[in-house]
């Protein structure tokens, strides 16, 4: 969140024709929706177009699935020149935590070797290096990044992990529980230099970041395009350039084994591939309504707005400061510290969030760093202030009677 109270609420955006942004999505109108990181929401063009997808599957499977590599390896042309990268360094899987899967499939074992995650990564993920690690006989290493720590201090706890039996780095770019950046760029230089390859799990960063591989120095990035791009659902994006890409292989073998990569990716036997090919359409329908550099500064503008209402009224109720430092913070995302008591642990934060959504009628997320409590705000071009203010004036005092056990 700024440094200065922001006060000002960003005007709603609209529809080419006029209508609020939110009636070319189909989210329960009796629902507030505050939580797009987690799962994301598809607009309707793209539901649209991938019913009419499975439709033209289903008619005609015969016909289908013999084709659907090329239409896949089209679909990845125009996915790839949305991420600014080349078409032969991507490959598609149904989320981050499948790519971070495939990574740690082509690795040869390891006796004894370590990998070097953070605190600040994806449970699924970082439980995939811990049954890697247990089939090496080897072990995890964290690194500790404070929440509020800036580049240097981020780039230097992870520096400091590395070992000669590092064999591999996993690396979020932007933090799914804290909302922050880490310096991926400078932590694949350093390992790059000392010849230990690198995952960096993007999860969050496709429509959030303008050009998420720009200073790419890591072997491998993973993102989804579900999450911010809108994409439907099981739709995600695998880059890899340097020695490990040949040995990169879908989790599915299947009559495309002997291919090259990525075009080994592009059949999966029977699977519903239909999410891959709609979900340009999700992307340029955001591109031709308002353009994703004007989309991402309401995102972030309002993310701005509902930290500091919410943070008023958090601090207000408990009168401890709510406002959250997390060094790198990014666009469209921010954290607000919940009221003592809330959510201390990650399995406190899912209960809270499913209590919030039974009886307060939000979709909310919640989460835990170091035993605290959090409020993760992620905002959308479908979200209004009216949202924020009102989680601010109706939710926040039930979750203070909850912090009291009331």
């Amino acid at each position: 969140m700024s440094e200065t109270e922001v006060t000002t609420a960003p005007r709603p955006l609209l529809l080419a024709d006029g209508r609020p942004a939110d009636r070319a999505w189909s989210l329960d109108p009796a629902l507030k929706h505050l939580n797009h990181g987690s799962f994301g929401a598809v607009p309707l063009v793209a539901q649209e177009r991938q019913e009419l997808l499975r439709v033209e599957m289903e008619r005609s499977p015969v016909v289908w699935f013999p084709a659907l590599p090329q239409r896949l390896a089209a679909a990845r042309v125009e996915l790839a020149d949305f991420l600014r990268v080349s078409a032969d360094d991507l490959a598609l899987v149904p989320n981050a935590s499948a790519g971070a899967s495939v990574v740690y499939a082509a690795l040869t074992l390891r006796p004894g070797g370590e990998i070097v995650v953070t605190d600040h990564g994806y449970g699924a993920v970082t439980m995939g290096a811990e049954r890697l690690a247990r089939r090496w006989g080897g072990r995890v290493r964290t690194a500790r990044v404070p929440l509020n720590a800036d580049a240097d201090a981020a780039y230097e706890a992870v520096v400091a992990e590395l070992g000669d039996a590092t064999e591999l780095v996993v690396v979020d770019q932007i933090t799914s529980a804290t909302a922050r950046r880490l310096p991926v760029e400078r932590i694949g230089a350093e390992a790059r230099r000392r010849g230990i390859p690198v995952l960096v799990d993007g999860a969050h960063a496709p429509g959030l970041l303008d050009a998420p591989l720009a200073d790419a120095t890591y072997d491998v990035w993973t993102g989804n395009l579900h999450k911010w791009g809108c994409a439907p659902r099981g739709t995600a994006a695998l880059v890899a350039r340097g020695p490990l890409r040949e040995r990169l292989y879908p989790l599915i073998d299947s009559w495309a084994a002997a291919d090259p990569y990525p075009d080994r990716f592009d059949q999966q036997g029977t699977i519903d591939a239909t999410s891959y090919l709609a979900a340009p359409t999700s992307l340029g329908f955001i591109e031709r309504t308002w353009g994703w550099p004007a989309a991402r500064r309401y995102m972030d503008d309002l993310a701005d707005y509902g930290a500091s209402v919410i943070g008023s009224a958090v601090t207000g109720l408990t009168g401890t400061d709510s406002a959250v430092d997390v060094g790198r913070p990014v666009p469209g995302m921010r954290l607000v510290r919940l009221p003592d008591g809330l959510a201390s642990d990650r399995v406190e934060a899912d209960a809270l969030r499913d209590r919030v959504a039974l009886e307060l009628g939000v979709e909310a997320a919640f989460t835990s760093f170091d035993g605290i409590g959090y409020m993760r705000l992620s905002a959308h071009v479908y979200n209004t202030a009216a949202d924020y203010e009102y989680f601010a004036e109706e939710c926040v005092p039930a979750l203070g009677k909850w912090a009291r056990g009331n």
